[in-house]
């Protein structure tokens, strides 16, 4: 019997505490990193299995990538970024978490509006602050977050190697597309 009211309490605690406030998740974002100097063999991965979550009430954001689940078009570069550059077996996620500014909640639905993230990136156990523009659409079954930007290697520790360096760009171009649904 106790346990019984304990467990209703609970529910209605958590329902109180969500009330009015709508939050957005996927775990089929995607992530895509290049790296490549123009002359040489495209450096580039695809993450199709990306987490996030999105609280609309204070824009509270974050997002979560397994290392292991980028994709390259050659074996050989996955296993060299993950046993090489990334050290996956030592840095198995990167993360960011962080804010979106400048949504107007109100007006969503009359079209894509640029925002702004705001918060801090953790890669290859290197956690760095990062800001940049953001598109939030609204679709039809949820929201759309997409945003570019890029950054340094040399930032995040991550060693390139004298043997390669005229193959591999110190600056990595990332795009993030988020689809994010109602939970």
């Amino acid at each position: 019997m106790y346990m019984q009211k304990t467990v209703v309490l609970l529910m209605i605690l958590v329902g109180i505490l969500a009330h009015g406030q709508s939050v957005y998740a996927t775990k089929s974002g995607q992530l895509s990193f290049a790296a490549s100097q123009p002359t040489f063999e495209p450096i580039a991965a695809q993450h199709t299995a990306v987490s996030a979550l999105l609280k609309t009430e204070t824009g509270e954001l974050a997002i979560l990538a397994l290392v292991r689940g980028f994709r390259f078009k050659l074996a050989l570069m996955e296993e060299h970024f993950n046993e090489n550059y990334i050290e996956s077996h030592r840095y198995p996620k990167t993360h960011f978490t962080g804010t979106l500014a400048n949504v107007d909640w109100e007006t969503l639905d009359q079209g894509p509006q640029a925002v702004t993230i705001t918060g801090k990136l953790q890669l290859h156990g290197i956690t760095k602050p990062l800001s940049t523009n953001a598109t939030l659409a609204q679709q039809d079954n949820g929201l759309l977050l997409t945003a570019a930007f890029s950054v340094q290697a040399s930032d995040y520790k991550i060693a390139i190697p004298k043997l390669v360096r005229k193959q591999i760009a110190e600056e990595v171009q990332i795009e993030v597309k988020l689809p994010l649904q109602t939970r």
